[in-house]
């Protein structure tokens, strides 16, 4: 009996599962948990309730900031099709930095009545974070996270969201939860007691062969889960780099400078054209809803199985439909040029090279000197110069990204594809997160179409104005190229004897052919 229930249970469909459950999501303001939130209701709309940890910010309480999101273009489709929404998503003020999440004694009472589903996304993916900060959101709020989900009754599946790079100290990254060096432990209390100075002496250290303290504190947090949440339903999913939507709820979609949408925007408009990569290592990208499907669907899969593990899976695409940083560099070139984006300052013309001696050569004469001439060009003109501030940031976000576009990773995707597997054929259409099907073509189309829209705040409609601008500026371009190396080769002619010689020998053989022409043609 038991083994026909279990059997009955397995092919639940994923919205049949959903159905009358409530969920706590964190991470909800981010990119990802924006679109895991749509795809729930929209997909599964016998949902409950979800319940959102939302932090005040800016002035703007946790109401306002979960009715802007549901309120945005993201949830234009779910508006129309449910019209009780806003009584469906239940914003509770809280902070994972905070004991408890900072809940209030009700709310946390609510939360560990009624949710049966958890999902933590809540982080700060800031590459650059300060070792402290990161340690109290990536580590100390998943110990938060497993203390509240072992109050609930009722709870069937609690779903971390890490990152395939937590273990980018190692070149083959397997579906499982790697020891580290240093236990969780020790590195809590050391937050404790430790100055600020003495963090950031020792900050290097500490993360070792990894390139910052977000994919540190990341694989800490993975090992302190499964430590301290024995006996729960627990899952991670690791996404590699997240970017655009593919297709859901439409193609495209993206609403920060994150990971390779800031590098996007910045070739878009002409700012950025040389960076340290491998054109032949994989660019691993994920779409947005691609992984957010992956979550839904491992929740439903960890709930009916009840597995005694905690299975990890790796929500990646490069060993299974690669694409490469040279391919992705020639697709935005080639997307840029055809829909180009307003006031661009250069044409788009992305490269990446292995040899930093050229990389920063380059930088220095491609990016920083016409930096310079155009924010005196704006100077004289009266207007505030921007573009040398803009190459510094640009020089800090590449150099963070430098690690993951120059070397190569081998993710095994093995519970993925059993998930796959375990899926009926209509979970898997409503719940693709099959890499194969992504058409790598077609998404990075979208993907900067994506960016100018909804990133840069560009209008489609005005491409044709935008077309004419670029071709304006490519002939200036050109023009500039030209009266550039004449210059440098006056000035070669003038300094150096050999390209002085060079230029004698030129002009007497054009001498030469000019008086010989005329006599060969009266000869013939």
């Amino acid at each position: 009996m038991m083994m026909m229930e279990e059997g009955i249970k397995q092919k639940m469909s994923i919205p049949a599962f959903y159905r009358n459950k409530s969920i706590f999501i964190t991470g909800v303001t981010g990119f990802m948990g924006k679109v895991l939130l749509e795809k729930l209701l929209r997909s599964c709309p016998d949902i409950k309730r979800c319940y959102l940890l939302v932090r005040p910010k800016k002035g703007q309480k946790p109401q306002e900031r979960i009715e802007a999101i549901i309120n945005s273009k993201l949830y234009d489709k779910l508006r129309s099709s449910m019209p009780d929404l806003k009584e469906r998503v239940i914003p509770v003020c809280g902070d994972i930095v905070e004991p408890r999440l900072g809940l209030s004694e009700a709310d946390e009472k609510m939360i560990i009545a009624e949710t049966s589903i958890v999902f933590h996304s809540a982080a700060t993916v800031k590459f650059d974070e300060e070792l402290k900060l990161s340690v109290q959101m990536n580590i100390m709020g998943v110990r938060r996270i497993v203390e509240l989900a072992r109050k609930m009754k009722n709870l069937e599946a609690l779903v971390h969201v890490s990152t395939a790079y937590a273990n980018c100290d190692k070149e083959s990254v397997k579906e499982v939860v790697y020891e580290p060096p240093l236990h969780p432990n020790k590195i809590i209390d050391a937050m404790e007691w430790m100055d600020k100075d003495a963090i950031q002496a020792l900050t290097s250290k500490l993360i070792g062969s990894r390139p910052n303290t977000y994919t540190y504190t990341k694989a800490m947090a993975e090992f302190l889960l499964v430590e301290e949440s024995a006996g729960l339903p627990v899952a991670i999913v690791r996404p590699s780099i997240v970017g655009a939507s593919w297709e859901e709820p439409f193609p495209g979609w993206v609403d920060n400078l994150n990971g390779p949408t800031g590098l996007l925007a910045a070739i878009g408009k002409g700012l950025l054209f040389i960076m340290h990569g491998n054109v032949y290592c994989t660019a691993d990208v994920i779409p947005v809803d691609t992984a957010t499907n992956a979550m839904i669907a491992v929740a439903w899969h960890t709930a009916v199985n009840r597995s005694k593990e905690v299975l990890v899976y790796n929500c990646t695409s490069g060993q299974i439909n690669k694409l490469t940083w040279g391919a992705m560099a020639s697709c935005v070139r080639e997307n840029f040029i055809n829909n180009p984006c307003h006031n661009m300052a250069r044409v788009p013309n992305p490269r990446f090279t292995l040899n930093m001696f050229w990389r920063d050569t380059m930088w220095f004469f491609d990016q920083i000197i016409p930096a310079y001439i155009m924010d005196f060009y704006l100077r004289i003109t009266g207007k505030k110069p921007m573009f040398v501030k803009i190459q510094d940031k640009l020089s800090k976000a590449v150099t963070t990204l430098e690690f993951f576009t120059s070397n190569e990773w081998h993710f095994h995707n093995d519970n993925i594809f059993m998930l796959l597997a375990n899926m009926s054929d209509e979970d898997r259409r409503t719940f693709c997160f099959d890499p194969r099907s992504i058409d790598w073509k077609k998404y990075m189309l979208n993907y900067c179409l994506g960016v100018k829209q909804f990133v840069l705040k560009e209008d489609i409609a005005e491409l044709p104005r935008a077309r004419i601008a670029l071709q304006r500026l490519q002939r200036i371009q050109s023009l500039l190229k030209v009266v550039a190396a004449v210059l440098v080769w006056r000035l070669l002619v003038k300094r150096v004897p050999v390209f002085h010689s060079l230029w004698n020998l030129l002009l007497g053989w054009v001498q030469f052919l000019f008086m010989k022409v005329p006599l060969l043609a009266r000869s013939s």
